[in-house]
């Protein structure tokens, strides 16, 4: 009885732990960055002042009074938006507009 509760428990927290990893995973990897961040530069983009109850974090949905842009990086398997705050890249899923990553 004990081996089979020490599996259930160790099955359960294996899929936690997946769960987990799928929730932190990286939209820009270090490898990409540098394209990325010569591409934005390029695009000479003013930075973005959002209304003051916005939070720059993964998650947060930006609004629809804030513009953001196209990020057309080849590399990138996924087409993403971005825009510039506070000296931050950040990078927004065009189809919900919500934050997946804040680079520095």
């Amino acid at each position: 009885m004990n081996t089979k509760l020490i599996l259930a428990v160790a099955g359960i927290l294996s899929l936690s732990g997946t769960a987990v990893a799928l929730a932190d995973s990286v939209v820009i990897t270090s490898d990409q960055a540098p394209e990325v961040h010569q591409y934005i530069v390029k695009q000479h983009v003013e930075a973005v002042t959002p209304p003051s109850d916005f939070q720059v974090e993964v998650g947060t949905v930006v609004p629809e009074s804030v513009e953001i842009h196209t990020l057309d990086v080849p590399s990138l398997s996924k087409k993403y938006d971005y825009m510039v705050v506070n000296g931050q890249t950040v990078i927004v899923d065009p189809q919900t507009r919500k934050i997946v990553q804040v680079m520095q």
